[in-house]
């Protein structure tokens, strides 16, 4: 079993680029499709915790009752917002993945490579065609 999990929707671009960016690396994760499969409230918060972001970055605006429920509002707090995120599991934005080395919101889909044990194995270009990782698998445009 893999080290590695991602909290993935497979509608979503960034999220697919992610998952093949974590192949290319040799390892094979546990994909959780969380719109299936929604985490629980403490899983919820211990993702949240791990990524050390505040709640609010979390929350997934496109394509989402964002708006309809008015969560812009600062009214509501994190215990409130993660109650709307496990009612409606489309506003937790993604992919969120976990690394030994960490836990992150992978937007953009590159800032797995932080987070990946093993080097990326072979040259990797996103769906759109950008070229991320090289012939002898080193990232493009990275210092």
């Amino acid at each position: 079993m893999s080290n590695i999990t991602i909290y993935h929707n497979p509608a979503c671009g960034t999220s697919r680029n992610v998952l093949a960016m974590i192949r290319n690396s040799g390892e094979e994760p546990n994909v959780i499709e969380y719109l299936k499969t929604p985490p629980d409230r403490m899983t919820l918060i211990g993702l949240i915790k791990a990524m050390d972001v505040p709640l609010r970055d979390l929350l997934r605006k496109k394509g989402t009752p964002y708006e309809e429920l008015s969560l812009d509002e600062p009214k509501w707090t994190d215990e409130q917002l993660i109650d709307f995120m496990l009612q409606h599991p489309i506003l937790i934005n993604r992919p969120i993945v976990v690394t030994p080395l960490g836990t992150r919101l992978c937007r953009p889909s590159e800032a797995v490579l932080d987070i990946l044990p093993q080097p990326q194995q072979a040259a990797f270009s996103k769906e759109d065609g950008e070229a991320v990782i090289d012939s002898k698998g080193k990232r493009i445009g990275k210092l």
